[in-house]
């Protein structure tokens, strides 16, 4: 199993990290079975299981729920967990709290958004004894004041920023960051200048690894089509198959069967 420390072991050997979010305990034993390198319980959750809008619906208590869920599925996975909208804006100590509440959860490490007023409470948490992932580029908990899902760094001041928001976090101390929705060559140039690996989702091929939500790569919801994303699976047609095929066997009678019965 993958730990905090391989990450860069990863880097140093170019050997590129798979991860997936995921939310529940059925999954998970799934994902457990798989060669996939790293879980993470996204606040994402909010979003796909819960019909929120946006990230910001998940709170602190759906996120230790979660977690819970997942880590009890997980005997062989690296399992990392976003902290929540506003969980780290509250002040140090409340910060500490969470992250104690996510860590008793099940969570091997946390994720933390963004860089402006982060670096300090990263530094403290790491040296605390909690691993900490960055996330830099496209910040979800951030839509209503970035205005949209849009890429970000397109212009040479706001590439040059998230550089240097991206050497901060590795100076406090993060073990990885994840580059969402920044242009392949910039999310390159950052890669190629931290010590520590990157994982993109909509930042191209040359980051260390990469991430994609688990019901989008399974293709579970046919209006969610971005340019990032490639679908492995049509899970939304397979399952609304067999949902039918179950509904026409009860109609006809069919099932179950003499052999299905006690």
């Amino acid at each position: 199993m993958i730990s905090a420390p391989d990450f860069k072991k990863y880097k140093d050997d170019n050997k590129p990290i798979s991860m997936v979010t995921c939310y529940d305990h059925w999954s998970a034993k799934i994902i457990d079975q798989t060669d996939i390198d790293v879980v993470l319980v996204g606040d994402s959750v909010s979003m796909v299981m819960h019909g929120h809008a946006n990230t910001t619906g998940a709170d602190l208590d759906m996120m230790r729920l979660h977690v819970a869920a997942v880590k009890k599925g997980l005997t062989k996975k690296f399992l990392i967990a976003d902290m929540p909208f506003l969980a780290h804006r509250k002040g140090l100590d409340r910060l500490m709290d969470a992250v104690d509440i996510i860590v008793k959860a099940g969570a091997q490490a946390v994720k933390i958004e963004g860089a402006n007023g982060h670096v300090e409470l990263i530094s403290h948490i790491v040296n605390s004894g909690v691993p900490v992932m960055g996330h830099l580029g496209l910040t979800p908990q951030s839509i209503n004041q970035l205005g949209g899902y849009k890429v970000q760094g397109k212009e040479n001041a706001q590439a040059e920023q998230l550089l240097n928001d991206a050497k901060k976090l590795e100076q406090a101390g993060v073990f990885g960051l994840v580059l969402e929705l920044v242009p392949a060559q910039l999310a390159k140039k950052i890669t190629d200048e931290l010590s520590i690996p990157t994982i993109g989702i909509g930042a191209g091929p040359h980051t260390s690894g990469q991430v994609l939500v688990l019901h989008d790569l399974l293709g579970m919801d046919d209006e969610f089509k971005p340019k990032f994303l490639r679908t492995y699976l049509n899970g939304h047609e397979l399952i609304k198959d067999a949902l039918n095929n179950y509904n026409k066997d009860v109609k006809a009678n069919s099932f179950p069967s003499i052999e299905e019965s006690f």
